[in-house]
């Protein structure tokens, strides 16, 4: 059967909380505390980290670290790349959200003529750019990457040309230009967003499945639809903020958000939106054990990893065996 491949990104140089370079490893206690075998059963690498840096004094105020972060993810696109190439399925736990974009442009490198589709479950847009940034966190960018997208219409910001040599560099990463078109983007549960986010993404007229519609379609369904507006994507990446769970789950993450998931909703949504042959990436982000009490988020998380892992293997089960059919008749 294709395997998964564990891929560990424990940079935390885009977030505005420290901790999030921990997430992995409190993954990795709630898997023993849980009695699981579940990191015994799965190649993992490791994607090398620039943490030190953060001892640093940073010269970059609307991009905080950018030059060292566009270091760490050259090594998270090829890694993914790499994956992707030898057959396997990435299965990435990251830090900070940053990341998502190394990891989209990891796809489109293995994949450069392939139209991708980007569900993006989480509390916040992460659409910003250093113009329009108010932190300069690059964990709220990382869609903006990925589109290609400076939102200059709501400029707040006078960059710096260093800033503006490594956002290229980002932008470009893997190959030149966006990686993923508006309409092939969807939302599921974003409710923290800034003025010039919800311009940009009223602009581009992106899909967000609020809460409250959630709640009455309820996961399956929202599932569906989504499949149906990435209809002509050939491929798909999830990516999973944990606090897209409401922060009664979700303590134990940076910025926290009232109204959303619970634990058992989250599950259902990625097992239904897993069960598609056309998902070629999965992710999970944003776990701060610092910010916890008795790692109950990564507990929580690991929860839905399971249960998204499950999903995984068992549609590539399914994908070896309709290949092997083929192959015999």
């Amino acid at each position: 059967m294709r395997r998964i491949k564990l891929i560990e990104v424990r940079s935390e140089l885009g977030a505005g909380t420290r901790g999030a370079s921990l997430g992995v490893d409190a993954l990795r206690i709630a898997c023993l505390n849980k009695g699981s075998d579940y990191f015994r059963r799965f190649n993992a690498v490791a994607v090398p980290d620039l943490n030190h840096v953060l001892f640093d004094k940073n010269h970059f105020p609307f991009a905080k670290h950018i030059d060292s972060i566009y270091t760490v993810q050259k090594g998270i696109a090829n890694t993914v790349e790499q994956t992707l190439r030898f057959g396997e399925f990435p299965l990435v736990l990251a830090g900070d959200h940053s990341s998502a974009a190394a990891t989209i442009a990891g796809i489109k490198a293995a994949y450069p003529h392939k139209t991708l589709g980007v569900v993006w479950i989480d509390a916040h847009a992460d659409i910003h750019s250093p113009y329009t940034t108010p932190s300069g966190n690059v964990h709220g960018m990382p869609i903006a990457l990925a589109l290609n997208e400076d939102n200059l219409p709501e400029q707040r910001n006078v960059v710096e040309p260093e800033t503006e040599f490594f956002w290229r560099r980002l932008k470009n990463l893997g190959e030149e230009g966006p990686k993923v078109k508006p309409e092939h983007l969807v939302y599921v549960v974003v409710r923290d967003t800034e003025h010039e986010e919800d311009a940009v993404i009223e602009r581009l007229g992106i899909r967000n499945f609020k809460l409250p519609e959630f709640k009455v379609k309820g996961p399956r369904q929202v599932a569906r639809e989504i499949y149906e507006q990435l209809r002509f994507c050939d491929l798909v990446y999830i990516s999973f903020d944990v606090d897209s769970l409401d922060s009664r789950f979700s303590k134990g993450t940076g910025t926290p958000v009232v109204d959303g998931l619970n634990v058992q909703e989250a599950m259902q949504l990625c097992r239904a939106l897993l069960d598609n042959d056309r998902v070629v990436c999965f992710e999970m982000v944003e776990i701060n054990p610092t910010l916890d009490s008795e790692n109950t988020m990564a507990r929580n998380a690991f929860d839905i990893l399971e249960a998204a892992t499950d999903a995984i293997q068992e549609h590539l089960r399914v994908q070896d065996v309709t290949a092997g059919r083929g192959g015999t008749s």
